[in-house]
């Protein structure tokens, strides 16, 4: 009886074990960002930059778009994009960039953006990249495009471009 529950046991665990084993090959490992779109954010904590203060959701349900770029002093990328940030702020009234200074040393953010300018309504920082998580970043630049509502209206994977800033510049003028 006891050799029947063991033989049972084992068979019951390489079921298991080829069950999660199937399942793990038919996930895709794409990274895939469309349906994100038209999904609402939510919980957002982000710990400020320089004021010891959260920035939250209620934060943000006060612009009527804002466009949250993920950046990082040392990233090649972000400095190709940074004209375009800096374009979109100029330009965009009804528009608000959140800059997230993501795993990078305070001191070289600042220098940073002393050097280049700086687009940002606001800027958080996440020293350890736990909180970017939540957006579904992976890497940098990234920026996520939402209205008042917290709905994501688009998510950009690499440096914003001028095809990116054109179509953020018509979405919020639509406005």
């Amino acid at each position: 009886m006891q050799k029947n529950i063991i033989k049972l046991f084992i068979i019951s665990l390489i079921i298991f074990v080829i069950g999660v084993f199937f399942i793990g090959l038919n996930k895709s490992s794409i990274y895939d960002t469309k349906d994100l779109v038209g999904q609402k954010i939510s919980k957002i904590q982000l710990d400020h930059f320089s004021d010891n203060r959260i920035i939250t959701e209620e934060d943000l349900k006060k612009n009527d778009f804002t466009l949250i770029n993920f950046w990082a002093s040392w990233c090649a990328p972000c400095r190709d994009e940074h004209a375009m940030l800096l374009k979109l702020n100029n330009d965009e009234k009804n528009l608000k960039i959140l800059g997230v200074n993501f795993k990078d040393k305070k001191d070289n953010a600042l220098k940073f953006l002393k050097d280049l300018g700086d687009p940002y309504d606001d800027l958080a920082r996440d020293e350890f990249g736990k909180h970017s998580i939540n957006f579904g970043i992976y890497g940098i630049p990234e920026s996520i495009l939402i209205d008042k509502d917290l709905v994501i209206i688009k998510k950009f994977i690499g440096p914003i471009s001028k095809n990116d800033y054109s179509f953020i510049k018509q979405i919020v003028r639509k406005q």
